[in-house]
């Protein structure tokens, strides 16, 4: 769907990556977290492999970015695969109590084996991993109740490793993003373009763009009743039906933005990251049919 293939795995990642495998030596608890948008496009092939045998709990971010009813079904279907995802907002704090109470619940089992070896306990243990702006330090913030590591809405912001401690129970390390280094999956990467979890660079936004309007029409059909209905004709009085998705982004360009057509993507881009679309997801549970899981 894009050409060239949309690929991005900066110096600071590749670094902190490594020094991240090094610490996980150290954690007794992993904290995967993903988007609500996307969480199988946000989710690391190669989690389960440096999680190993430690505790892990997967926290679904950016709840408000979709229906509460979507989000009950996405619960099922990773519930029936073993999961128990804790879904958050990490804006407002919706469900970031149970977040800490998951971390330090599975932390438990270190401080009684110290305690049979007649030794103190200690903090729990934890680190925060998941793909670029998924909100990791929004909800390392909430968890302390205060601003304590840089978060924003973009991709890159947190550059190195950094423990925070949450409270007498629990420590935290905050992680930058971390990424495949070869995103295979160009329907996956396609999705995290969109989302803004990869840094710009990696992507041209008129193909982005164009994407994201296929997606919402695929979307569209098969979640009826679970997405909002038509949101590209109701933001932009522009029915995307009677067009290719290329199409429509010329025409929208030719109505609202002088013909210009890198501005239109843009402008598309910026309004679904800030949900000014409305409550939009790239990505359901299979179960809901013949969408492409990507």
């Amino acid at each position: 769907m894009t050409t060239p293939p949309i690929q991005w795995y900066p110096g600071h990642i590749s670094k902190a990556q490594r020094q991240l495998k090094e610490q996980l030596k150290l954690v007794d608890v992993v904290l995967e977290v993903r988007d609500a948008r996307i969480p199988r496009a946000t989710h690391h092939p190669q989690v389960p492999q440096w999680v190993g045998s430690k505790p892990r709990v997967l926290v679904i971010n950016r709840l408000d970015s979709i229906f509460p009813a979507l989000a009950d079904r996405w619960d099922a279907w990773l519930r029936d695969r073993g999961e128990v995802p804790f879904f958050t907002n990490a804006q407002d704090g919706t469900g970031v109590k149970e977040v800490a109470k998951a971390a330090q619940s599975a932390g438990v089992e270190v401080n009684q084996r110290r305690r049979d070896r007649g030794m103190r306990p200690r903090p729990v243990r934890a680190v925060v991993i998941g793909f670029p702006n998924v909100g990791k330090s929004a909800l390392i913030n909430r968890l302390l109740g205060r601003r304590v590591v840089e978060s924003a809405r973009r991709p890159g912001v947190t550059r190195q490793l950094r423990w925070v401690r949450i409270s007498k129970s629990l420590e935290l390390l905050d992680s930058p993003g971390v990424i495949p280094g070869k995103l295979k999956d160009q329907y996956a990467a396609l999705k995290l373009a969109i989302c803004d979890d990869i840094g710009e660079a990696a992507y041209d936004n008129q193909r982005v763009a164009a994407g994201m309007v296929e997606i919402l029409g695929e979307i569209e059909v098969v979640g009826e009743g679970w997405v909002p209905s038509q949101p590209l004709r109701s933001r932009y009085e522009l029915d995307p039906t009677t067009m290719s998705a290329e199409d429509y982004l010329h025409a929208l360009a030719e109505s609202r933005f002088q013909g210009d057509v890198e501005r239109t993507a843009r402008q598309l881009l910026t309004d679904f990251r800030k949900g000014l679309l409305g409550q939009i997801p790239l990505e359901l549970p299979p179960s809901f049919g013949d969408f492409p899981e990507g």
